[in-house]
């Protein structure tokens, strides 16, 4: 059975309260509730965790292989920062999609780039919550291409 890691960053557990107009009333709770009903209709397992930690997001990025067939990655303000973390994406070698709940290329210059881009098989950004759903549908489809 295809699993997947759903992936979070610094400060979204904060979700819901932490800026709503931006990032939207979900909870993180909100959202792995979202993604489990996702994983169920598409037949996949997840595994959903969260640290506003770097070296713990590299980590999780580096037990992934060999246990989760993609990635479903929101690293928040690592995006634009994090060199370790595109390192583990590309080292680790397993398909990584890079999530984003607000439009980045919408908002402040800093956040126009992203050093994950680079390693992703794709970016999806500014639908807020429900952008973990559609990201869950394009890996499970870019797999199935894949095999």
């Amino acid at each position: 059975m295809t699993s997947l890691l759903i992936l979070n960053g610094p400060n979204l557990n904060l979700l819901g309260t932490r800026q709503p107009d931006i990032y939207g009333h979900a909870t993180l709770s909100d959202v792995e509730d979202l993604c489990n009903a996702k994983a169920d209709a598409l037949g996949v397992t997840i595994s959903f965790a969260q640290s506003n930690h770097e070296g713990a997001l590299v980590d999780q990025i580096h037990a992934a292989r060999g246990q989760h067939d993609g990635i479903i990655l929101n690293a928040g303000a690592y995006t634009h920062t994090s060199i370790a973390i595109m390192d583990a994406v590309a080292s680790t070698e397993v398909p990584t999609i890079e999530l984003h709940l607000s439009n980045i290329h919408a908002r402040e210059d800093f956040r126009h780039h992203s050093y994950l881009a680079k390693v992703a098989v794709g970016v999806i950004c500014g639908f807020g919550a429900a952008g973990y759903p559609l990201a869950m549908d394009a890996m499970v489809q870019h797999l199935e291409n894949r095999a």
